[in-house]
């Protein structure tokens, strides 16, 4: 199942179901699961583990050294996990030293064309990424969040799960859970209610949910009386406690 004008490395580690394109590269410290499919034209190196069932289309890089002036060419990886559709152009480097030595996408995401993932980046499950989405490095992105085209994340951004950015989204800091952004720079434009219907929430979670959204951002409060009146709303709301979660683990200040 690969192609005579692949170049795999003797040293690679494919599973006997995996299927390599024309001019594919593979290199020595690769390792792919079964029934992941790479396309022709694409570029694997570095300490780059791969899991099963991903579909890699034509002319990405994964793996490369990452874009950062004080890497000196340590041992560090990519992870990338199972059921990933990854388009064409996409680049993912691997981490550095200065964070935990590896960039990570999890399972089932939806990544489109264009898409880098710099250094020690983390991403979680389900997300989307359309056309151009751009991440830095030591950015982490939760479940389900879909990044619109040309989205921009600076470094150490935290992404929070179930969000939703507008096309050209530039985020300069970290988005709460739930919450849809746009605009150059971020700005809040109410909750992603359209994507909790389609993953099952209910109408009353999506009416608290609402309110928690206006707790914290129409209420004229400080961020602590914010966090305060939050904790009231867990107590019947459960769904809010995704939100101070992410509050206390932010570093960056939330857009708002």
């Amino acid at each position: 199942m690969i192609h005579p004008s692949a170049v795999v490395h003797p040293s690679a580690r494919l599973a006997s179901t995996v299927s390599v394109g024309p001019y594919s590269i593979i290199g020595p410290e690769v390792e792919v699961g079964a029934d992941t499919s790479i396309a022709s034209h694409v570029v694997i190196q570095g300490r780059t583990r791969i899991g099963a069932g991903n579909r890699i289309h034509p002319f990405c890089s994964l793996g490369g050294p990452p874009q950062d002036m004080k890497y000196a060419g340590e041992p560090t990886s990519l992870e990338i996990g199972d059921r990933n559709t990854i388009r064409e152009f996409c680049t993912f480097n691997c981490g550095t030293v200065q964070d935990a030595g590896v960039t990570r996408l999890g399972d089932d995401n939806w990544i489109m064309a264009y898409v880098h993932l710099a250094h020690d980046c983390r991403v979680g499950n389900r997300t989307i990424f359309a056309n151009n989405a751009q991440l830095a490095g030591h950015v982490r992105v939760d479940d389900f969040a879909i990044l619109g085209g040309y989205t921009e994340v600076h470094q150490f951004v935290q992404v929070g799960a179930h969000t939703l950015t507008a096309i050209g989204t530039v985020l300069l800091q970290d988005l709460p859970p739930y919450v849809t952004a746009a605009g150059n720079v971020a700005r809040p434009h109410g909750i992603n209610a359209e994507g909790l219907k389609r993953r099952g929430y209910s109408a009353e979670a999506i009416a608290a949910l609402r309110g928690a959204y206006r707790t914290l951002y129409r209420a004229g409060l400080s961020l602590e009386e914010a966090r305060s009146a939050l904790e009231e709303q867990r107590r019947s709301a459960p769904e809010v406690g995704l939100i101070l979660e992410f509050l206390a683990r932010s570093r960056r200040g939330i857009v708002r």
